[in-house]
């Protein structure tokens, strides 16, 4: 695959999370491959296709933000894989990771590394600012500025 649609795949599988669980839980099949394995943040292996649907299927995430919105920040596409910076904000509106909503807006950014072969995700690295996270839901104590 081109360098072009590499990012055309990134780009549309953050189009449908956009428009909600269902949208994204509609596209895996078409974008992610049967074998895909993904490394998420806080040791989170993900194997096959099926496991990957039942983690987004029990996600919290669009319960918890139901104005869940990401935005792609930055792309770079070296040989089969893409480095893809990215953020989303949403208003915490539902129980998440045991946080009962606190009406707070919040923004996380994530890193993810996917490497792309036959028109499909085949393996993705992610890493997330949980503790930035948490910070802004008042879970974890923000430290004091220096004076």
């Amino acid at each position: 695959m081109s360098a072009k649609e590499i990012k055309a795949l990134v780009r549309r599988w953050f189009e449908e999370a956009n428009k909600g669980k269902a949208a994204a839980l509609a596209v895996i099949d078409e974008l992610y491959a049967t074998d895909i394995v993904c490394h998420l943040s806080g040791g989170v292996d993900i194997r096959g296709l099926k496991d990957l649907k039942q983690y987004y299927s029990e996600s919290e995430l669009y319960s918890a933000f139901p104005d869940l919105h990401f935005t792609i920040d930055d792309m770079v596409v070296e040989g089969d894989k893409v480095a893809t910076r990215w953020t989303w904000t949403g208003t915490h509106k539902g129980k998440f990771m045991g946080i009962p909503p606190t009406n707070k807006k919040v923004t996380m950014w994530a890193i993810s590394i996917d490497r792309v072969s036959g028109g499909k995700f085949v393996e993705e690295w992610n890493r997330s600012d949980t503790l930035g996270l948490m910070q802004q839901l008042g879970a974890v104590p923000t430290p004091a500025k220096g004076k």
